[in-house]
């Protein structure tokens, strides 16, 4: 490139880079906040970088797609003056999680509009992806937290019956013998379930299973986050009727949450062998 068309190349990318962090730098900051005091969603911070590390992973087969600018209409200035009336209306009606969700759509409509129709199709998945991030409203977050905690409670004690531990379920309190634990919104599963689903999303799509695998293994967090939290719960309850309540709180809940991850992570990375093995095994069948 000579200096002029790089001007006219780099240029347009700086001054749509500045208008968009303008418009969105409260947005994001109050995002980053959220992060902070939100444990549900502190792994927030992570999905920018993983989403980074996707189109990086891509980068030979991005670098071969002809950048072709879009058109104000179609495709590019569409999506971006849908994303940017989604702001709009949002901003007035201070909806935070839609406001953030317009984030992505400006910024797939902002790739489209500077390197057209098929560099946006490539990077739709990288920036969808930033949805992870953003922390589900209030009123769903708990439509979903109550009765997965009501679930697992049940669970619990099923299986604590089954292991001839004296307990009986009060809604979402586990009483026991010599003390009751009350399974709270943390305790609900949803909080491993948030972060497990972006860790297989990333999983997922890192891997190179077909389509198919790829959705079995994604899938596959939300089972994996419910069996985790129940055997969580199982212990702890076990625990505490042993070594009274003190050990649901404090340094052992909190490792007990550290463990229970890792034991998803490796049952995450089981049904990604098994899926692989199962791919193998018919291709040499064939």
């Amino acid at each position: 490139m000579n200096q002029i068309s790089l001007r006219n190349f780099y240029l347009p990318i700086a001054v749509l880079t500045v208008c968009f962090a303008t418009l969105y730098f409260q947005v994001i900051a109050n995002l980053v906040t959220d992060w902070t005091i939100n444990d549900n969603y502190s792994h927030g911070f992570l999905i920018p970088f993983i989403s980074g590390y996707l189109i990086w992973e891509n980068r030979a087969r991005l670098s071969d797609i002809p950048l072709k600018p879009s058109k104000l209409a179609i495709p590019g200035g569409s999506v971006l003056a849908g994303g940017l009336a989604l702001f709009v209306l949002t901003n007035i009606a201070a909806e935070q999680f839609t406001m953030r969700v317009s984030m992505l759509v400006v910024l797939l409509g902002l790739v489209m509009f500077v390197g057209g129709w098929e560099l946006g199709k490539n990077l739709s998945l990288p920036i969808g992806y930033m949805i992870f991030m953003i922390p589900l409203p209030a009123i769903i977050w708990n439509k979903i937290a109550f009765p997965l905690k009501l679930f697992a409670t049940t669970i619990s004690v099923s299986f604590m019956h089954f292991l001839a531990i004296s307990a009986y379920r009060e809604g979402n309190v586990i009483h026991l013998a010599n003390t009751s634990l009350e399974v709270v919104d943390a305790c609900s599963g949803l909080r491993s379930l948030t972060s497990l689903l972006a860790l297989s999303a990333a999983f997922a799509l890192i891997s190179h299973h077909s389509k198919t695998r790829k959705w079995i293994l994604f899938l596959s967090a939300v089972p994996i986050a419910i069996v985790v939290n129940v055997v969580r719960l199982t212990a702890t309850a076990i625990l505490a009727e042993h070594y009274g309540a003190r050990v649901a709180h404090g340094f052992l809940h909190d490792v007990s949450g550290i463990l229970v991850f890792v034991m998803a992570f490796v049952l995450l990375y089981a049904v990604h062998l098994f899926l692989q093995k199962t791919f193998t095994q018919k291709i040499g069948a064939n």
